[in-house]
């Protein structure tokens, strides 16, 4: 059974949310702030969390921020239309998907499926021995889940994981950003596209020595993106 933490401060956003939820057998926590979410996640064994972006007291951009110091959970903001650059910051912050209001049941239910299919991919394990990829100085073991840079350990979203493992699987092939989306999240890309921009920035913020001059992840101007060998 998965454990879905629900954080808005409108009580009737939340009871709504539980109503699409409770059908599918998720066991259920409720936040109303920021705050609540981030103590919750530190108690709790969470899964997943929906994480409205506008709270008082700490909203959800400061919440996914401190959550991410401590956990690799799937956060799924909820925005509403207007709030387009917080979509963004959220995304760099470390979230992985998110919701628009008003909630459309189907798609609310297809969101958190398609991140609790990565979460549990990327937490199993395999008997037998590793399977290692290896790109220049960058290794990602697919059995024990770990990804080194130059030596050092780096801790990444389920994201950012499934960008690294599909690149690093076919290095200098060029995928496009709507392939990448269908690839890692398992569904239609549904304009969605650009959150995978903004994975693969924040995802070389933490392999690349230097993000603004890449060695690795590699943007191919008007077709996608591909992993090189890391040559200078």
């Amino acid at each position: 059974m998965y454990n879905i933490l629900i954080c808005d401060d409108q009580v009737d956003i939340v009871n709504a949310l539980k109503i699409y939820l409770t059908p599918e057998g998720y066991r259920l926590y409720e936040a109303f702030t920021g705050a609540q979410a981030v103590d919750i996640v530190k108690k709790e064994n969470i899964h997943l969390i929906l994480l409205d972006v506008m709270m008082p007291q700490m909203d959800g951009i400061t919440a996914t921020a401190k959550i991410r110091e401590f956990s690799n959970v799937p956060i799924i903001l909820l925005t509403a239309k207007s709030e387009t650059e917080d979509k963004v910051l959220g995304l760099n912050v470390g979230a992985d998907d998110y919701i628009t209001k008003p909630f459309v049941p189907v798609e609310v239910l297809a969101r958190v499926r398609s991140q609790l299919r990565r979460y549990a991919t990327l937490g199993s394990r395999q008997s037998g021995d590793p399977e290692l990829l290896t790109v220049g100085s960058i290794t990602l073991n697919d059995t024990t889940k770990v990804v080194t840079a130059e030596g050092e350990t780096v801790s990444l979203t389920p994201m950012e994981y499934g960008i690294l493992k599909l690149l690093m699987e076919h290095p200098g092939k060029v995928y496009s950003t709507k392939a990448i989306y269908e690839a890692v999240w398992q569904e239609s890309a549904f304009g969605s596209e650009g959150a995978v921009a903004v994975h693969i920035r924040h995802l070389r913020e933490k392999i690349e020595i230097n993000p603004s001059e890449p060695r690795y992840l590699k943007v191919v101007w008007g077709q996608g993106y591909k992993m090189e060998g890391g040559k200078t």
